[in-house]
């Protein structure tokens, strides 16, 4: 699973790729959305590299408002005879320099075409086998796509005004290629409740970045997700490393907490150091003993750190979150604590029964890993067992419904 064992192109089942409505939908709840989290080496600058986020995402809901920008979805995609797609859907964006977070550094509402490779308008001849593509229609380029041969996604981005007026840059074309074999497979997971609620997931782990960013040559790594989930999340902690040596670490704890009612914006508050998980689930990719170790018991400890969010943030001078995870099996132990360097933020307002109006608030922070410890049947790793450790955690409080 290290990286001498290369992959030519992306594995596994990518049929789902460029297809939404694959449950029947509900109404103020389906909510669909293509995710790419991008981690820039950043060689003469901090440890933790430079990130992006950026989704196209649709909701089938007459009314959100995202940040406080009205967004208002006009009923279900429209598909024509070959399954091509057109979607009223919203592009964001955010960009983490190093040192500071640019957000929103996109945020946009459109309308998005999304389309297999094998269909009639598409460029070329296509393959049917996972090939596609996402393409806002917009005069810039905001596209995202898997060539039809699964050699490489691309990924096209252009700065919002604003953004690029306050120092972010004004375009990124950049292309995400596989890693290795642990990472760059299509995961699909699938979960169904009662009436019809439930989530549909396809991931990959894990990709190698090459391209540009205002000109300038950039390499680093990648994650993907395509979600549709409808039915309403709990609070949740979810949190992803790429190691350098090519191994991968997540985990994952959904919880009902106080802060299912908060609705300000502050990083740090009390009723955060109360939750009952809901479920527990870790992933670690070793490449060093080429296997997956899965966890079922996962315990996460949010608490105040020295670290304080920008002046250009929700809060600025508010204490950012450090994460205490822990996670273990028959064999394995992984002790680590993170540090949020900085913050993104973003929160969703839907109007629901009665004339009241949810609300969801979803923090994602770039982190520097300060401790690790993995104990196992060969022995005991640390932080200094390895080079660059680079990941992004996340917290989210409310409950959009």
């Amino acid at each position: 699973m290290d990286e001498t064992i290369a992959l030519n192109t992306f594995q596994g089942d990518f049929s789902t790729m460029w297809k939404l409505g694959i449950r029947e939908p509900l109404w103020h709840m389906t909510w669909d959305w293509w995710w790419w989290l991008v981690m820039i080496d950043d060689p003469e600058g901090q440890r933790w590299g430079k990130q992006l986020m950026v989704l196209w995402s649709t909701k089938d809901n007459d009314r959100v408002e995202v940040n406080n920008t009205p967004w208002k979805p006009k009923g279900r995609p429209g598909v024509d005879e070959h399954g091509g797609m057109v979607i009223d859907g919203m592009v964001c964006a955010w960009w983490f320099d190093g040192e500071r977070m640019h957000e929103p550094y996109i945020k946009r509402t459109c309308n998005m075409v999304a389309m297999t490779d094998d269909h009639p308008s598409w460029p070329a001849s296509g393959r049917g086998t996972g090939g596609g593509a996402v393409v806002p229609l917009l005069p810039d380029d905001l596209s995202m796509g898997l060539h039809s041969d699964k050699h490489a996604f691309w990924l096209n981005l252009r700065g919002d005004k604003q953004a690029v007026e306050n120092g972010a840059p004004t375009s990124m074309e950049l292309s995400l290629t596989p890693w290795n074999p642990a990472m760059s497979v299509a995961r699909p997971s699938t979960a169904t409740y009662a009436a019809s609620m439930g989530y549909d997931i396809l991931r990959v782990h894990g990709t190698k970045v090459q391209g540009q960013i205002d000109g300038e040559s950039v390499t680093g790594t990648a994650y993907f997700q395509k979600v549709c989930v409808q039915a309403p999340s709990p609070p949740w902690y979810w949190g992803v490393l790429h190691f350098e040596d090519g191994s991968y670490m997540d985990w994952f704890l959904p919880h009902l907490s106080p802060t299912i009612t908060a609705r300000n914006p502050r990083p740090w508050k009390k009723r955060d150091i109360q939750h009952i998980a809901l479920s527990q689930g870790g992933l670690f990719h070793d490449a060093k003993h080429q296997r997956t170790e899965r966890f079922a018991r996962v315990q996460v400890e949010k608490v105040i750190s020295k670290r304080v969010e920008g002046e250009h943030g929700q809060q600025p001078g508010a204490a950012l979150p450090m994460f205490n995870v822990h996670m273990w099996n028959g064999r394995t132990s992984i002790k680590l604590t993170v540090e949020a360097v900085e913050r993104a933020h973003w929160h969703f307002d839907q109007p629901t029964r009665g004339g009241l109006w949810s609300h969801l608030t979803y923090n994602e922070y770039p982190l520097d890993v300060t401790r690790l410890e993995i104990v196992d049947e060969f022995g005991r790793r640390t932080r200094r067992d390895y080079g660059w450790v680079r990941g992004n955690a996340e917290h989210a409080w409310g409950v959009l419904h």
